[in-house]
């Protein structure tokens, strides 16, 4: 548990923020005594952006590979040569392009073991897209890599944790989508997460519905009583403390999220709207599920500020130390499962 983690940042779009919030991250010289962290781009985009937020005294070590990476010091991977023209606020094609190259080699990285964890900064889903990356987002893209069956978006602060049963799709097609079965995959996901990630013994999950007023008893739509139910049901017979489904307006208004360690959205903006508009400055998306540690910001690549030394570093720099927190949960949970009574005993002293 000592050896010192080695975090990897992809550096996401060359137009948007991306470089800004890293780079106002890095300049915090605490950042090293709790990671060593790796940049995946290249200097000359980094020194374009540095200028740009004054941050003169940032300079990283070159490294062609992870194990070269100096602890106490900011690294840098050159993942290219050429030279690349940088528009800040701009969508080009050369925003996706470098995007994706950053994302690969970190990527290639996080699966082979030379980092730890992941921090992607934004990316703009449009333009990433070519014959490699055929995704919504992240994500997906990481799963896929993985090879995992299922993963969670997890958008996590200090107070409030949300997770989606749909991601990434159109709004036509969520009712469509949502299934007992995926509903029970995804607590499964969640309540793994929270014990092993966050060290919560016993979470207790929230499930909203998908139609209002949870369906008022199924006045308005059936899915409430033939899916929602039937999979909270099954949760709890797995052990898993899934409760609802609640209304979702009433839920995030009257703060009885607050009485949850977590909470299960049947849709992307059904979760991630009161997620942002409760913990926007300080939270985290989290890929639950997968073998291999990934965190981001939980905003975009903020065109309409880039260039502008207007972002806010402080969502990237949550995720920095989400994904650490996480690495060694994980690793004091592989150490500790040999000896239970300790396990039990540290776990509850983080309830």
């Amino acid at each position: 548990m000592s050896e010192k983690i080695k975090v990897g940042i992809s550096i996401g779009d060359v137009n948007g923020i991306g470089l800004e919030i890293i780079l106002k991250t890095l300049a915090d010289n605490h950042i090293y005594d709790y990671c060593t962290p790796i940049v995946y781009g290249h200097t000359k985009v980094a020194s374009f952006h540095r200028r740009a937020t004054s941050i003169n005294e940032l300079n990283f070590h070159v490294i062609s590979d992870a194990s070269q990476a100096q602890h106490k010091k900011p690294n840098m991977i050159n993942c290219w040569e050429e030279d690349v023209k940088i528009e800040p606020g701009s969508v080009t094609e050369a925003g996706g392009k470098y995007a994706f190259i950053s994302l690969e080699r970190a990527t290639i990285d996080l699966k082979e073991g030379h980092i730890d964890a992941l921090i992607t900064a934004p990316i703009n889903k449009d333009n990433i897209q070519n014959d490699q990356f055929k995704f919504p987002g992240h994500t997906e893209y990481l799963q896929e890599r993985d090879g995992a069956a299922e993963s969670l978006m997890f958008l996590v602060s200090d107070t409030l944790r949300v997770g989606v049963v749909t991601g990434h799709i159109p709004i036509s097609k969520v009712a469509e989508s949502i299934t007992l079965e995926k509903i029970v995959t995804k607590l499964k996901l969640m309540n793994h997460s929270l014990q092993n990630d966050f060290w919560i013994r016993k979470p207790k999950i929230a499930v909203l519905g998908l139609n209002p007023h949870a369906s008022d008893n199924g006045l308005i739509g059936s899915e409430e009583k033939e899916i929602i139910i039937p999979a909270i049901e099954e949760a709890r017979n797995n052990d898993i403390l899934a409760f609802g489904p609640y209304p979702a307006d009433g839920f995030f208004a009257n703060g009885t999220y607050l009485q949850f360690d977590a909470v299960l959205a049947m849709y992307h903006d059904q979760g991630l709207i009161p997620f942002k508009q409760i913990a926007f400055e300080s939270g985290v998306n989290f890929t639950a599920g997968l073998s291999f540690v990934r965190t981001s910001p939980d905003h975009g690549t903020a065109y309409d500020i880039a260039g502008k030394n207007q972002a806010s570093e402080i969502s990237f720099r949550e995720a920095l130390f989400t994904a650490i927190h996480i690495v060694k949960h994980r690793r004091e949970t592989l150490e500790l499962n040999e000896n239970p009574l300790v396990f039990t005993k540290l776990s509850r002293d983080r309830d």
